[in-house]
């Protein structure tokens, strides 16, 4: 095991399975208003292929841990990989909305299983601290997935038309299942039962009676809810009231995702020596003053790109610096059911994602305030749900090695 958690190749595996799922929800957000016209639907039904898929995700991300507990970490991992195939060949061929919400869906559900096991991989072969650490660097790598894919989308999009995106996810997730088949070992040898509904209740249950847990998997609810918002509403706001190309907005979006690196790499590198708590709270407040300053600069300076990307920046080193360290937070508190704390946070994580996003992409008044709104309340929510959790036990005053 020592010699698996030293391994770059086995890293590599990882980075890759975790991009599955970001790509596929950020690869196909320029295609949005294309996606509405070709399918003649509206605005808010064409959302929908977006905040369901994030609802599947959160449903899913319930399951696996449990179910990894029991089965292992591979086999699950690769069932679920094969489920996203399914989903993209769907989603390419959609003929209609419906069809095509069932494919996202379907690929969400399979995306799910990486973005919950790889974090408990993790944990099986780190202490706390330092699954925060490695946690921020595998994220860092794998954002250069979710980094190009609005761009790759929106190119896709111009040049080809919006199926050739979920098509491209196709032939990605084939070549990541070759990886994880051929390269990821078992990491979790002490299998427990499945403990059925009524077990698997009784220990989420314990996990929300935990201030700790709860203060943890709330934050990063939030803060993924505060990007959410900004990636459902950017498409309207930047293709359509700023008036400029769907290709436009994949490269800005490159910015936010260089940004949520720096924040990674930083927290890779201080995590252990700050703490996670510490992290946690500094991610967050930045978050606060990012979402805020990108309401105080479109009013003075008007509905411009910048404007609008440019505290965004801030906002994704804020949520490099926390987001990490929280999940890591979330999955140590028991350490005995790592997977089903992973699925608990994920599913909390998405599922509040889901409702701010539909909120935020189908409230479209021609302005980009109801979207800045939303991100403001989100961050602050993050923040302040943390701090409660944590109030009177002296995060500033401990150790990092408490």
């Amino acid at each position: 095991m020592k010699d698996l958690a030293k391994s770059w190749w086995f890293l590599v595996v990882l980075v890759g399975a975790t991009a599955l799922g970001p790509l596929a929800i950020q690869i196909f957000l320029p295609s949005l208003p294309a996606i509405q016209a070709d399918l003649q639907v509206s605005g808010s039904l064409a959302q929908l292929v977006f905040s369901l898929s994030a609802g599947a995700i959160a449903v899913s991300m319930l399951v696996y841990g449990p179910v990894s507990d029991r089965f292992g970490r591979r086999p699950t991992l690769v069932a679920g990989l094969i489920l996203y195939l399914i989903g993209s060949l769907v989603s390419t061929f959609a003929p209609n909305i419906a069809v095509l919400i069932l494919g996202r869906m379907i690929q969400a559900v399979g995306g799910a299983a990486p973005l919950t096991l790889t974090r408990t991989i993790i944990r099986d072969l780190y202490g706390r601290e330092r699954s925060a650490s490695m946690i921020a660097y595998i994220t860092m790598a794998m954002v250069i997935a979710p980094m190009l894919a609005p761009a790759i989308g929106g190119y896709l999009n111009d040049w080809i038309g919006w199926r050739a995106n979920f098509a491209f996810c196709g032939l990605v997730g084939v070549l990541v299942t070759a990886l994880v088949i051929t390269g990821l070992p078992e990491t979790h040898h002490q299998r427990v039962g499945i403990p059925g509904l009524a077990g698997m209740f009784a220990t989420f249950g314990q996990l929300l009676r935990n201030p700790a847990f709860c203060g943890f998997a709330l934050q990063s609810a939030f803060c993924l809810a505060s990007f959410f918002s900004f990636a459902a509403a950017a498409p309207y706001v930047v293709i359509v009231v700023m008036e400029r190309s769907a290709s436009a907005y994949g490269l800005f979006f490159i910015v936010i995702s260089l940004a949520f690196m720096l924040g990674n790499f930083v927290a890779g590198r201080i995590s252990e020596r700050v703490g996670v708590e510490r992290m946690v709270v500094i991610g967050s407040s930045l978050a606060v003053l990012a979402t805020l300053s990108c309401l105080l600069a479109i009013t003075l300076f008007g509905w411009v790109p910048w404007a609008l990307f440019g505290p965004c920046i801030l906002l994704a080193i804020g949520n490099g610096f926390s987001v990490p360290n929280a999940m890591a937070g979330a999955i140590s508190v028991e350490p005995r059911a790592a997977g089903a704390a992973s699925g608990l946070a994920g599913f909390l994580q998405m599922l509040t994602a889901a409702v701010f996003a539909q909120l935020s992409g189908m409230w479209q008044n021609g302005t980009p305030f109801p979207m800045v709104g939303f991100m403001i309340a989100a961050s602050a929510l993050a923040l302040l749900s943390f701090l409660v959790a944590f109030r009177g036990t002296g995060i500033w005053s401990r150790s990092a090695a408490e």
